[in-house]
């Protein structure tokens, strides 16, 4: 399964879609502007130039088809959601052209347009779904025939593991179960399908290939045992599931996809709908890009000011913990003097004598975290989403807050519900309690709520309570 030639070929067969309807739609207007239409009103033909909107209108509607979400999770894709994604980003690409045409055009007739309006829908929906069934049904056809598959790996060896290899072998044709992976002595499934036990697990995956895990545990497991499990896994860029008993104690509103009768809560798919998630990463480049510029002589002016208030370098580097448990450098204006760590991390504090004359302003306004915009550029982070931390700090958090590997889930963030009402942690209890609100943001993510929390942010900047 390539999924980067996937993604090309879908965007490719898009765009092929998109010139001929454009080519359809071309002639279709020149025909009706020749003949006598609606009630003999001749409408005029406006002069637009064609060969430039030829170019245009295939980027415009790969565009939307992009913030559609459809080019995410390709290959799990049902033949329902490709016709509801289709009928919705051809709905919106339409009534963006006909405003275009409602404008353009010198002499109008609502009828025409409306007409127009209609002809336009129905053949963007014809040809683009027309294209996309026949790379969805070689999807399925690789499925059906086992080219493609799953490969499914169960952590658990008890009887509601042997269930759950059941409902797989019944209920999920994509998936292939490989084995088991023991977790303790209790054994309810076949010897000769276990492959093994926790300590070999990176070892198991990598020579099978697996793309999928299903974490069932008995009834006498606790948290920390599903967690620590958890918390291995996500290092494998593979998609992690469990059985929600634990997860309902902890959350209380989980949110669960459904395989055949066993309903399994996803660790790593987020809980926004894909067109949010394709909207909000678009505003994270576009707002960062627009920040960077606009910015640019006020961070030349600190970055003047930290060089003349003290010695060391401007931008301060530090490894963060990221999206799907991953290490990063986060980048920020360096608040401290040179080596005040020493390589021992401590906690910042709102009287901390390691911060400078000019970082305590720039803390105060959260100054510093703007070159972290280029963080966001970069993919390692969004502008709302959980504060990384160090390895240091989430080693120690786990100890009481095993569920911190729930975070890992989406990309880490320069604002978030957390920071909001907690401000700086300089305490693991306070890192803790932030923790907990930037689990209800991550259950309850939308674009709205990232709206509401910029808001309360800038809020924040503007009345200095940075520290």
């Amino acid at each position: 399964m390539n999924k980067s030639r996937l993604f090309l070929k879908y965007i490719l067969y898009d765009m092929l879609a998109s010139l001929l309807v454009w080519v359809a739609f071309v002639i279709f207007r020149k025909t009706v502007n020749d003949i006598q239409v609606f009630d003999g009103v001749r409408i005029l033909f406006p002069n637009y130039d064609y060969l430039t909107s030829l170019l245009i209108f295939p980027f415009s509607c790969v565009f939307v088809h992009y913030l559609s979400g459809f080019y995410l999770n390709l290959l799990k894709k049902s033949r329902i959601s490709v016709v509801f994604s289709t009928i919705s980003s051809s709905a919106i690409i339409s009534l963006s052209v006909f405003l275009v045409l409602k404008l353009g055009d010198v002499i109008v007739s609502y009828e025409y347009f409306y007409f127009s309006l209609l002809v336009l829908f129905g053949l963007l929906f014809c040809f683009t779904f027309l294209f996309r069934n026949i790379v969805f049904s070689q999807i399925q056809h690789n499925f059906r025939i086992k080219k493609w598959t799953f490969n499914t790996l169960i952590i658990g060896t008890g009887d509601n593991a042997k269930k759950m290899a059941d409902d797989l072998e019944k209920y999920a044709p994509k998936n292939t179960l490989i084995g088991f992976i023991a977790t303790n002595k209790k054994v309810g499934v076949p010897a000769e399908s276990i492959l093994g036990n926790m300590s070999q697990l990176a070892y198991i995956i990598e020579k099978h290939e697996i793309h999928e895990t299903i974490v069932v545990l008995d009834e006498d497991a606790d948290e920390k045992q599903l967690f620590k499990i958890i918390n291995l896994l996500y290092k494998f860029n593979i998609d992690i599931q469990f059985t929600p008993r634990l997860y309902e104690i902890l959350i209380g509103s989980a949110k669960m996809s459904h395989m055949g009768t066993i309903p399994l809560v996803s660790i790593t798919n987020p809980s926004m709908a894909d067109w949010e998630i394709s909207v909000k990463r678009f505003s994270d480049i576009v707002i960062s890009l627009l920040s960077l510029a606009l910015l640019s002589p006020f961070l030349f002016y600190f970055m003047f000011q930290i060089k003349r208030d003290s010695k060391g370098a401007v931008f301060y580097r530090q490894e963060r913990i990221g999206r799907f448990g991953r290490p990063f450098n986060i980048l920020k204006f360096r608040t401290m003097y040179t080596g005040s760590e020493n390589g021992t991390p401590k906690l910042s504090s709102a009287n901390d004598d390691r911060v400078t004359k000019v970082g305590r302003t720039m803390r105060k306004y959260r100054i510093d975290e703007i070159p972290q915009f280029w963080n966001i550029l970069k993919g390692d982070m969004s502008l709302v989403g959980p504060r990384p931390e160090r390895r240091y700090y989430i080693n120690h958090i786990i100890e009481d807050a095993p569920y911190y590997c729930l975070l890992y889930k989406i990309r880490p963030g320069l604002t978030s519900w957390g920071p909001i009402k907690i401000g700086y942690s300089d305490t693991i209890e306070k890192m803790i309690e932030r923790l907990n609100y930037d689990i209800i943001y991550m259950e309850n993510m939308s674009l709205f709520t990232d709206i509401k929390i910029l808001i309360y942010t800038i809020e924040i900047i503007f009345k200095g309570k940075g520290v």
